[in-house]
C-alpha cells in the first residue's frame, strides 16, 4: 500500500495525559492559582547558564561528547552553545571548586530591565561591567547589552539580559525518517544513525532544590511574570500546599516548553539538573552510545516523563553535575491551567527503566545528613512531616 501522509491531529477535543491521568485535577478552592495578578515583567526564556569549574580543559572535552558547540574558549572562560541561533546555553569560568553559580534569564524587552530594576532596587548595568561577560561579546557572544543581577529567595544570584545580536545558527543534526503504520516515506534505504555526540540544540530547562519552595515559587511568578504548568504534592498533604512546580514562561499564546524552570521541596538549596533539547529518540539513543563507550555514567534513561512528556536519558559530568539529553517535549500556551498529581519516584516517567537511586539523590552522603539536619533546625519550611513525605513519595 502506498504511503499516506497523516495529518496533525487537532487536540483541541482530546483528552490529554495534563488534563486526565496523570494530572486528575485543577486547582481546588483556594489552592495556588500558579500565576500572578501582576507580575513585573515577563521573561522570555531561559538565556544561559553560569558555572564555576576548576578544569575548564576536562569540562571541554565532556562538552563536545555531551554535543555541545564551543562558542568561545579563553584562559578562564568556556562558553557552550548549541545549533540553534540565538544566546549561549552556558558559561564555565576558571574557579577553585566546581559550583553551580545561578541561570541567566532573557528580557524580551530592553524596557523590561528598567522596570525590573525600579521594582527591585537593582541597577541596570551595561554588561562589559559584569565579571566574564567582556571577554564573551569580544568573542561575538551576545553579550553587549544590559544586565540586572537579583537574588532569589533561596539564595540563588538571577540575572536578566538583554542581549545584542544572537550567535547565527549551525548545521543540525537531521531527524531519522521514519516508516510508520501505512505511512511509508523511505523506501529503498536503510537505517543507520552515525554513532556520534547527540548535537544539542538549545538549553530547555533547569531543574532547583530549595528549603523555601513557596517563597521561591511566588518570587519567579512576581517577578519574573513565569507561569506553572504542573505543581505536584506529597501524598496526604495536599492541604499543605504543592512541594514542585513545573514553570514556564508566559508569551501569551505563542505555545512554548512545558517547563523552562522546575523546583521541588528539599532539605538542600541546589542544583539538581539541566536539559538540553535534540533532534529526536535516536540522536538520544545514539548519542548516549556514544558516552557510554567514553566512560561517562548515566544517570538514568532512556525513558518519557509524565510532565512534559520529554524523551529523556541523564548523564552525569566529570563534576558530578547531572545534564539531561530531550526531544518531543509539550508545548503550553498562557491559556492553560495548572494541573495538580501527588508527587511520587512512579509519576516520574510513562516508560523507562526505573528512576534510580542516583537521579533522586537518594545514595545517603555526609554532605546530604548535614543538609537535613541544617534544614530540619532552620528557619524554611522543612520539618519532619515534609521529610517523611517526600522519603515516601522516593519509594512510591
Amino acid at each position: 500500500m502506498s504511503g499516506t501522509h497523516v495529518n496533525a491531529v487537532d487536540v483541541t477535543d482530546v483528552r490529554t495525559a495534563h488534563q486526565d491521568l496523570h494530572s486528575e485535577q485543577g486547582a481546588l478552592r483556594g489552592e495556588h492559582p500558579g500565576r500572578s495578578r501582576n507580575p513585573v515583567i515577563k521573561v522570555a526564556d531561559l538565556a544561559w547558564l553560569e558555572f564555576e569549574k576548576p578544569d575548564l580543559d576536562r569540562a571541554e572535552v565532556f562538552a563536545r561528547d555531551f554535543g555541545f558547540g564551543i562558542a568561545a574558549r579563553t584562559e578562564r572562560e568556556l562558553w557552550l552553545r548549541g545549533t540553534f541561533a540565538g544566546t549561549p546555553c552556558m558559561v564555565i569560568r576558571k574557579g577553585r571548586t566546581s559550583s553551580f553559580i545561578g541561570p541567566v534569564f532573557r528580557a524580551a524587552e530592553r524596557a523590561d530591565l528598567d522596570r525590573l530594576a525600579r521594582a527591585t532596587g537593582s541597577d541596570v548595568r551595561d554588561t562589559r561591567d559584569v565579571p566574564g561577560v567582556r571577554g564573551a561579546r569580544d568573542a561575538d557572544i551576545p553579550g553587549g547589552g544590559k544586565v540586572v543581577d537579583l537574588l532569589d529567595p533561596s539564595g540563588f544570584p538571577v540575572r536578566v539580559v538583554h542581549c545584542g545580536e544572537p550567535l547565527p545558527a549551525l548545521p543540525e543534526q537531521q531527524p531519522l525518517l521514519l516508516n510508520s503504520g501505512t505511512d511509508h516515506r523511505r523506501r529503498n534505504l536503510t537505517q543507520r544513525p552515525p554513532r556520534e555526540p547527540s548535537r544539542i540544540q538549545r538549553l530547555g530547562h533547569l531543574v532547583l532544590e530549595t528549603r523555601v519552595f513557596s517563597r521561591a515559587l511566588d518570587w519567579y511568578l512576581d517577578t519574573l511574570g513565569m507561569i506553572v504548568s504542573d505543581f505536584l504534592f506529597l501524598g496526604g498533604q495536599r492541604d499543605r500546599g504543592p512541594t514542585m512546580a513545573f514553570i514556564r514562561c508566559d508569551q501569551g499564546s505563542l505555545a512554548v516548553d512545558h517547563h523552562t524552570l522546575a523546583m521541588h521541596l528539599g532539605p538542600g538549596n541546589g542544583y539538581v539538573h539541566s536539559a538540553y533539547q535534540v533532534t529526536d529518540l535516536d540522536s538520544i539513543a545514539a548519542g548516549g552510545e556514544y558516552l557510554n563507550e567514553r566512560g561517562y555514567k548515566r544517570s538514568w534513561g532512556i525513558g518519557r516523563h509524565i510532565q512534559g512528556s520529554q524523551l529523556f536519558d541523564y548523564w552525569r559530568d566529570p563534576d558530578r553535575f547531572m545534564l539531561e539529553h530531550f526531544a518531543d517535549g509539550d508545548l503550553f500556551s498562557c491559556d492553560l491551567e495548572p494541573g495538580w498529581a501527588p508527587m511520587s519516584t512512579s509519576g516520574l516517567a510513562q516508560w523507562g527503566p526505573p528512576a534510580t537511586r542516583d537521579f533522586l539523590g537518594a545514595s545517603p552522603s555526609p554532605a546530604r545528613v548535614r543538609e537535613v539536619f541544617q534544614a530540619l533546625r532552620g528557619d524554611n519550611e522543612m520539618d519532619p512531616a515534609r521529610l517523611l513525605g517526600l522519603l515516601k513519595a522516593a519509594n512510591s
